[in-house]
């Protein structure tokens, strides 16, 4: 279906892990979200250029619920505008504490999550002017044109589920394949464990095949999702401490570092659900004497340039804002403990997966 030899796709927003997934025989897929269509086009062009024709793919998020969706969506400049001043209130009192210094320069336009129609359609356009091999659409079922555009181009369309009724409104949607992520996968993610969600999903939307996400980092627990019914496997967390990845030096200093127990799902980066690494900022955000976070797309907009500011405070010796300083990872974190070149991840994958079937097969014996 995806013409790949190794059933293994990747999740990043990084083209550099993108290109080096799709090389080694898996599929890159680029989360493209926040881009402008300008920069997907240029990124697109480049990931074309150094796979040479290998299939790669891009996700997008369609949710069907988001503040502002009654009128068709916001731009970023709208969202900020609809800050309460609570929420920036407390936010400068958090960074303040934590010795984060406000910005010399004024604050520059960053752009948000292109979330509504007149936030994707432009990522659409470009997307759909490459040859791209899968899209994926996550945080809801592909809109009905959405999937025929796709399918007019060639492309496979992928959506997301965290539940099996959410699977079965991807497959009711027309989708090609289900991404059945376990709630111990990194980002956006629902509540029910990956064993315990991927043979649900496969009984339930079969013939459409189903990929398995949450908790997948190595051969033995591809091998795992298989034996669940999967085709394949879907990964995000393990690219984050390879060589290629564009992970803060920080943030990846805290993921090589962190264990399986040191996650939260959270809704203090985007207004929705999402896995990341617990820090000082996602307790901060659960103290019920604080405001709780904004629906997305306003929490982004709320926390996008305070992000920047921790991150680069957080490169200073003995600054207090690295205690802040997070990102979306799976509990799979705690199987990451050194970085490595994003073809050697794939291909110890692979390694690890025919030892593992070859000792079941021995045991079947």
């Amino acid at each position: 279906m995806l013409g790949v030899e190794f059933p293994i796709c990747a999740f990043s927003h990084c083209r550099d892990v993108v290109a080096a997934v799709t090389n080694a025989g898996g599929l890159g897929v680029l989360g493209a979200v926040a881009h402008s269509p300008e920069r997907l086009q240029s990124e697109l062009a480049w990931i074309e250029e150094q796979t040479g024709g290998k299939p790669f793919g891009v996700d997008l998020l369609l949710p069907p619920k988001y503040v502002g969706a009654e009128r068709g969506g916001i731009d970023a400049k709208q969202a900020r505008e609809l800050l309460p001043e609570e929420h920036r209130a407390f936010v400068d009192d958090l960074l303040a504490r934590y010795g984060v210094a406000p910005s010399a320069d004024p604050p520059r336009a960053l752009g948000g999550l292109n979330i509504s129609p007149k936030g994707y359609e432009p990522l659409l356009e470009v997307t759909f002017a490459h040859n791209i091999r899968l899209f994926a659409s996550a945080l809801g079922p592909p809109p009905a044109d959405v999937v025929e555009r796709a399918h007019d181009k060639g492309a496979v369309v992928a959506a997301l589920a965290g539940t099996t009724e959410h699977a079965r409104r991807h497959a009711a949607a027309g989708v090609d394949l289900i991404v059945a992520q376990g709630t111990e996968a990194g980002g956006h993610t629902g509540e029910v464990a990956t064993m315990v969600l991927v043979p649900e999903v496969v009984d339930a939307v079969a013939p459409v095949p189903v990929l398995a996400a949450g908790g997948i980092a190595r051969g033995r627990q591809v091998a795992a999702a298989l034996a669940l019914g999967a085709e394949g496997v879907w990964c995000g967390s393990v690219w984050l401490t390879t060589e290629e990845a564009e992970t803060v030096p920080v943030v990846k200093e805290k993921f090589l570092a962190a264990s399986s127990s040191d996650t939260v799902r959270s809704r203090s980066m985007t207004g929705k659900p999402a896995r990341m690494l617990r820090t000082a900022w996602t307790d901060e955000w659960e103290r019920p004497e604080n405001p709780d976070p904004l629906g997305m797309p306003l929490q982004t907009a709320l926390i996008t340039e305070p992000q920047v500011r921790i991150n680069q405070a957080a490169t200073h010796p003995g600054s207090a804002a690295r205690e802040l300083a997070t990102y979306f990872v799976g509990q799979v974190v705690g199987s990451l403990d050194r970085v490595r070149p994003t073809r050697a991840v794939v291909l110890d994958m692979v390694e690890e997966f025919i030892d593992t079937v070859g000792r079941l097969q021995g045991l079947v014996d």
